[in-house]
């Protein structure tokens, strides 16, 4: 599949604009990376979190004239856009669901970086077909993605020969990269940015001032507190369901946190990663094997 470019529309991703004189200020104070950086040409990815540091909305988000592009989870929106109206107070903003005007579009494979003109910067982005294509905020290695108006997405794909993907083939391409998305692989409310790729995914700014959620994220950090890591993991037998737990010798090695056919994610301790990655681990029938996708740094465990 590798060698084709291909798009897939993904219903379980939103487009949600957020407009007005003060959206910038606004945001900063929310999310965990800095608004300076986004732009009409710069998309960025980042995180929204409980007041106790803990995941609730994974977002991207691109300038769009005079307002911002921001995509989130499809099913989790409109709770979503409730918690944005709660902090919102007196400031000048505006927020609006697009949903029923913009479709996501993922893009991936082969040459798709170059079919579409953006460079392997993340986050690259430039406008295409009245919506707006970027390069994956998190990682090139992904592809793109895009936000074009519904009635001309398919067409607009086409005609720059991207084959349509088989469904869920993005979810494999994904898990293959051991890149977790939204609520379907992470759990509100529970799941760590820094055991969850955020850091390397340039989802996090340490520069940044305050924002909901940073105290826990920086003492995670900076006092290496890091001991568990969301990995991709393969299955030899039978698909393993999220929360399957992993046992090597009676001891807790992890648990499944996400799974599609033979490939999945699971939150690893790191001091078993060794034993998993070389030799698996069986559980319910099936071996599991971890890996460590290239992208991922790991901390020195002592």
């Amino acid at each position: 599949m590798t060698d084709k470019a291909f798009f897939e529309f993904n219903p379980t991703r939103a487009v949600i604009a957020v407009g007005g004189e003060d959206r910038a200020e606004f945001l900063q104070g929310l999310i965990s990376n800095d608004t300076k950086r986004i732009s009409d040409t710069q998309a960025v990815f980042a995180a929204l979190l409980t007041p106790q540091g803990k995941f609730a909305y994974d977002l991207m988000l691109v300038g769009n004239g005079t307002r911002y592009l921001l995509d989130a989870e499809s099913g989790r929106r409109a709770d979503l856009l409730k918690r944005l109206k709660m902090f919102k107070l007196r400031s000048q903003v505006t927020l609006e669901d697009l949903d029923a005007e913009f479709v996501v579009v993922n893009l991936f494979g082969g040459d798709t970086l170059a079919r579409l003109g953006l460079n392997a910067e993340p986050g690259a982005a430039k406008a295409l077909d009245g919506g707006i294509v970027l390069t994956d905020p998190r990682l090139a290695a992904i592809g793109a993605r895009a936000f074009l108006p519904r009635a001309s997405a398919e067409q607009a794909m086409l005609a720059l020969g991207f084959e349509a993907a088989p469904s869920g083939a993005f979810r494999q391409w994904r898990y293959g990269l051991g890149v977790p998305e939204g609520s379907e692989d992470l759990i509100p409310d529970k799941s760590i940015l820094l055991e969850s790729g955020f850091d390397e995914m340039n989802g996090v700014d340490w520069q940044k001032g305050c924002y909901m959620g940073q105290e826990l994220t920086a003492r995670t950090k900076y006092r290496g507190l890091v001991r568990k890591r969301l990995l991709p993991v393969k299955f030899d037998g039978p698909t393993l369901p999220p929360g399957t737990d992993l046992l090597l010798d009676g001891k807790d090695a992890g648990e499944i946190r996400a799974s599609d056919g033979q490939r999945g994610l699971a939150l690893i301790r790191l001091e078993h990663l060794d034993a998993l990655s070389e030799n698996g681990v069986d559980a319910n029938g099936t071996r599991v094997t971890a890996s460590v996708p290239n992208w991922m740094k790991l901390p020195e465990m002592a």
